[in-house]
């Protein structure tokens, strides 16, 4: 039961959004801040945590076709147990959301909170407001760190490309997972608008968040250690992305590219960091 417990959190994503927390302490310079900090860390790590549990919740009759491996679809926990865990975490998050400044806490309690929420119960098959809505609670995370510390100016370029970067993967995901949303009558983008299509605006916005994550370095609002890091770990693999589904527009070619922009987000927030330090 326990093992099933640390799967519903999805470790890898916990480390990857804890991650996101330490470097952005870093690029505000805020790192020796120990108490907000790990406020900070708790919040995201508890709400990333609740997140997950509560969608595997809600996404049970989904998750038998499109993700076999989840704990819930194994049976390693009940729906009861998962729904309880998410709860609790998301009492944690909120009392630790309390002890920061308030305008961090209302983006915490009032906006993030009330969107993964909805999110689950409603909008995740919404065509591209259920997306939306997810790039949106990741581009938060970033806000709310620097509104707990704050300084919100520095966390604005990382914010938006977050959102852009979460976008992007949000489209291909739904594109992957068309057959178990299709079974559980939901109305994702690939379903209502057609695969074909849908991996043209999954393209367009590839593109798109590709040329814009490149204006900070043309605005010289960061150098070229930005750009070195920024086509290494974003601009490679976006471009990657448009051959593969160019080549072959196919689901196979979707969960592909899902997994390859799993790690740009924390990399584009490396290569800022980088060249906030290396300047």
């Amino acid at each position: 039961m326990i093992l099933g417990f640390i799967k519903l959190l999805r470790p890898l994503n916990i480390a990857v959004a804890a991650s996101a927390v330490l470097v952005s302490a870093y690029i505000l310079g805020v790192y020796e801040q120990y108490y907000i900090l790990t406020c900070v860390v708790i919040v995201v790590i508890a709400y990333n945590g609740a997140a997950n549990s509560f969608n595997d919740y809600c996404d049970y009759e989904i998750d038998l076709i499109n993700r076999p491996n989840r704990p819930l679809s194994r049976g390693m926990i009940t729906s009861f147990q998962a729904l309880s865990f998410s709860v609790i975490l998301f009492a944690i998050g909120s009392v630790t959301a309390f002890q920061l400044p308030f305008y961090a806490m209302l983006t915490a309690v009032g906006i993030a909170m009330p969107l993964i929420i909805i999110y689950s119960l409603r909008l995740k098959g919404t065509p591209l407001f259920g997306n939306i809505t997810v790039a949106v609670i990741l581009g938060l995370t970033f806000v709310f760190c620097g509104l707990a510390f704050n300084k919100l100016g520095p966390m604005v370029i990382p914010a938006i490309l977050a959102f852009g970067l979460t976008l992007v993967r949000e489209l291909i995901k739904d594109i992957a997972d068309v057959e178990g949303d299709n079974s559980s009558g939901l109305k994702t983008l690939p379903l209502v608008i057609g695969k074909n299509k849908a991996i043209t605006v999954a393209v367009i916005n590839t593109v798109l968040i590709g040329l814009g994550a490149l204006l900070p370095y043309f605005f010289h609002i960061y150098g070229k250690y930005y750009l070195i890091l920024l086509v290494i770990g974003v601009e490679i693999p976006l471009a990657m992305i448009v051959v593969l589904f160019m080549k072959s527009p196919s689901i196979s070619t979707a969960r592909q590219s899902a997994k390859l922009l799993k790690f740009s987000t924390i990399i584009g927030l490396t290569a800022i960091l980088v060249d906030y330090y290396a300047s």
